[in-house]
């Protein structure tokens, strides 16, 4: 079993906000795989699925970011599994909007939900999808405002495309292996 966890807020003011990121993925990873995401466990919201022969728990934490790793970290325990187990989806400010970046393990980028992630299991490996969301134009924006924010025009379009490949990208890693996944998503 994997669980495939996608960062975010929950509360309709938080919708479709560059910050949550990691549920649109899961969004679109439910429809696919005909999962809805509406079992609330753990202080989260989970729906069951297969990708190929393996079972997945996809997860959107009810805890808000910077609290995810205690939904992650009490669905590891509950399920008996190891962080290699895990897959988390998160957006990035360092990545420009719409391009995605797959890691094996690493630290969290400054993103406060990976954090908590890290800090609660006690490790950074664990695989990760980082999709970009751009940094704010200009000192006058502040971080927190921006991450919050909703998608300009310009942006949506290609953050959309970013979700899609996202989705696309979990599905081959979960079923053919996260070294195929990067090599085939982080060209693009």
């Amino acid at each position: 079993m994997k669980i495939i966890v996608g960062l975010g807020n929950p509360g309709r003011e938080y919708e479709k906000t560059r910050h949550n990121a990691g549920f649109m993925v899961i969004d679109r990873l439910a429809a696919a795989l005909q999962a809805p995401v509406e079992k609330r466990m753990l202080r989260a919201l989970t729906g069951q699925g297969r990708i190929g022969d393996e079972k997945v728990l996809l997860v959107k934490p009810q805890t808000y970011m910077n609290l995810s790793g205690e939904a992650v970290g009490a669905l590891l325990r509950w399920f008996k599994l190891a962080p290699a187990d895990l897959l988390v989806i998160c957006d990035d400010l360092d990545l420009p909007p719409g391009k995605m970046r797959i890691r094996a393990r690493g630290g969290s980028g400054g993103q406060k939900g990976m954090q908590s992630i890290i800090e609660t299991i006690g490790t950074d490996e664990f695989p990760r999808f980082r999709l970009g969301i751009g940094r704010p134009a200009g000192p006058l924006i502040e971080t927190a405002d921006y991450v919050l924010g909703r998608f300009g025009p310009e942006e949506a379009g290609n953050f959309a495309e970013a979700v899609e490949l996202a989705a696309e990208a979990v599905v081959i890693a979960v079923g053919e292996g996260l070294e195929r996944a990067m090599n085939q998503y982080n060209r693009k």
